[in-house]
């Protein structure tokens, strides 16, 4: 039987991008906020954890585009029947059925998800990740000229016969930092109701693989240049009450690249904080990244 997963998790996951663009908006453009601050939506590093456990360890994933075999993406509860087999049933009988049926799904278990279908219930994931703020003190972002093979048949003019150029914009150097906690009480409530299994030992393991491998896994074109670069992951003690502040702003990062715990560190010192935790866990490549003021007591291992 699979061990059940008691304890609440904080941490942050951190994506380096060189000459790539790791999250773009509908322009194309690297995502900015308001101040100009290069940023990432927290739907590009689930969707990279998700590409990773579908494609790499053969992980069932519901929230995911699949496609008929007209080549129509699905419809939510197209996708449910396909993992699940025909609607028959209405009223509370469907939404207990179908609340036990995602929940059983880890994408699902672990984000949540909304459904808006054939019935509509919303499930509180135990995993709640942040937007990703470029840590790095410059955001530059570049454009660069593309060169299609094809010409373009509406093309009127005397260009008509020629190619046509596009265009594609990167960012030079980001370091985003993305915080996320666990709580898996968050599901308690619907897995009793429903007689399904909570969070487990197992569903960690793969939550914290998909964290460490899923953006270097996922190659595109456009993400070429866009990796894992640390995991930072703080389990509290069973029963704990602690809540812990956002680490974000906790992350320094230097001209040159270099990463600075020294905020993270001094936190963790504090005597209130460090008696509610139970395992302090850091993943990075030390012959690539460059780490100073590592909090006391942290197990290091390679991302």
């Amino acid at each position: 039987m699979a061990q059940q997963f008691n304890n609440r998790v904080y941490g942050f996951a951190m994506i380096k991008s060189i000459n790539s663009n790791y999250n773009a908006d509908f322009s194309g453009q690297p995502r900015k906020l308001p101040n100009g601050k290069i940023y990432a939506t927290d739907k590009a590093l689930k969707y990279s954890i998700r590409y990773y456990w579908k494609h790499a360890l053969q992980e069932n994933v519901f929230y995911f585009k699949s496609l008929t075999d007209d080549m129509s993406p699905r419809t939510l509860d197209e996708t449910y029947e396909k993992n699940f087999g025909k609607i028959t049933k209405k009223g509370n009988e469907l939404r207990k059925e179908l609340l036990k049926n995602i929940l059983s799904v880890l994408d699902v278990k672990l984000f949540g998800g909304t459904y808006a279908g054939a019935t509509n219930i919303s499930i509180h994931g135990t995993c709640q990740i942040t937007p990703g703020l470029n840590r790095f003190p410059e955001d530059v972002i570049y454009s660069e000229q593309i060169m299609s093979p094809f010409r373009n048949p509406g093309e009127k003019s005397k260009e008509s016969t020629m190619t046509t150029l596009g265009t594609q914009s990167k960012l030079e150097e980001g370091h985003y930092v993305h915080h996320f906690s666990i709580n898996p009480k968050n599901i308690e409530e619907d897995t009793e109701r429903v007689d399904a299994k909570g969070l487990t030992q197992s569903d960690i393991d793969k939550l914290k693989e998909g964290l460490r491998k899923g953006a270097s896994f996922y190659d595109s074109a456009a993400k070429a240049g866009t990796e894992n670069e640390m995991l930072f992951w703080v389990k509290l003690k069973e029963g704990s009450k602690l809540v812990m502040p956002s680490f974000i702003e906790f992350v320094d990062v230097a001209k040159d690249g270099t990463i600075d715990l020294r905020k993270i560190a001094t936190y963790l010192k504090d005597d209130a904080v460090k008696q509610e935790i139970e395992t302090l866990e850091i993943y990075y490549h030390k012959a690539v990244t460059n780490v100073i003021n590592l909090p006391e007591n942290v197990n290091f291992q390679t991302i």
